[in-house]
């Protein structure tokens, strides 16, 4: 299948990136990564060491036959498969995806399940798709009965999570999130565009209008990127919210403050392996709300604690820094 809006190519591509702490005490490191991602038998963990290090599992396919989520309450039905995948950041940060395309139409009744499958990742409705309805339906919320692909990422997420390599002993408690997204093509004269909604409980809603011809594939690695980095604001931000500074304090604000630095700080790579057509909606972003900002305020706030709260150690203990 082509890109979104070409021809032979899907009207609409959805998904949602589940991002969490790998919980275990330290980063693994490349060969722990690559065990821990080894979905399937047949095909090898793609591993990237530039600009960090980054661990991709191979594709996961799960076969679905249910009604699609919809603004209107429409009964839709849509066979086919949901492609499910996990990304491992710099051995420290886990991500699970799952996603789908549409195509504007299909079959008018249901095929042989062969049909399908030489589809992968393709999601084939009966009759002919409300493409409006369900791009808002999904963004939405599923209800019961119908198409729940968050499920489907956070089954995987807790599959590699369990695993027994892992101690289970993770330096700092953090909070997961979820990222839904949908994407669609622009019409003629249109940019493309991205509209970001924290929707509460952890849960970021994006909808995106792209070029006809971008790759789903490359929409959902775009998704993985903004999940990781609004993953990394919100769980530094919820650190520092009404943490005491002051100097009988001390040992517990170091307590918050040194593991954001040795394990979450270093992180901090926006777009580094997004595809470059896809900038557009990255920069709409650092304007506003503006993520590089916030997170350089936030990293500054931490360094500067760090060196107020070493020279306050060094007075206390006699070493204080004569004045001019």
């Amino acid at each position: 299948m082509s890109g979104l809006g070409t021809t032979t190519g899907p009207v609409l591509a959805c998904g949602e990136v589940r991002t969490c702490l790998l919980p275990n005490r330290d980063a693994v490191d490349e060969r722990a990564a690559e065990g821990l991602l080894r979905l399937r038998a047949d095909e090898r963990v793609r591993l990237s060491r530039r600009p960090n290090r980054h661990a991709v599992s191979p594709d996961v396919l799960t076969g679905v036959d249910c009604r699609l989520p919809t603004a209107t309450g429409a009964r839709i039905r849509a066979v086919g498969t949901v492609t499910a995948r996990a990304a491992l950041v710099e051995g420290r940060v886990l991500q699970s995806t799952a996603s789908f395309s549409l195509p504007a139409d299909g079959p008018d009744r249901r095929q042989p399940w062969g049909y399908y499958l030489v589809r992968p990742g393709s999601l084939v409705p009966v009759g002919r798709l409300p493409e409006k309805s369900v791009r808002e339906g999904f963004l939405t919320g599923s209800r019961q009965g119908e198409l729940d692909v968050g499920s489907v990422a956070e089954s995987l997420l807790a599959r590699i999570s369990r695993r027994h390599e892992l101690d289970h002993d993770a330096p700092l408690t953090t909070a997961d999130t979820s990222l839904r997204w949908t994407a669609s093509p622009t019409a003629a004269g249109e940019e493309a565009s991205l509209h970001f909604t924290e929707a509460g409980d952890g849960l970021r809603v994006v909808e995106l209008r792209l070029p006809p011809g971008t790759e789903p594939a490359a929409v959902a690695g775009l998704c993985e990127d903004l999940a990781l980095h609004d993953w990394l604001l919100t769980t530094v931000a919820d650190k520092l919210d009404g943490l005491r500074l002051g100097s009988d304090d001390r040992k517990a604000a170091l307590k918050v403050l040194r593991p954001l630095v040795d394990h979450l700080l270093h992180l901090w790579m926006p777009r580094a392996r997004v595809d470059r057509a896809l900038t557009t909606p990255w920069e709409e972003l650092e304007k506003n709300p503006g993520f590089s900002r916030q997170w350089t305020t936030l990293a500054q706030r931490i360094r500067d604690q760090l060196a107020l709260q070493n020279l306050i150690s060094r007075e206390e203990h006699g070493g204080a820094l004569s004045t001019p």
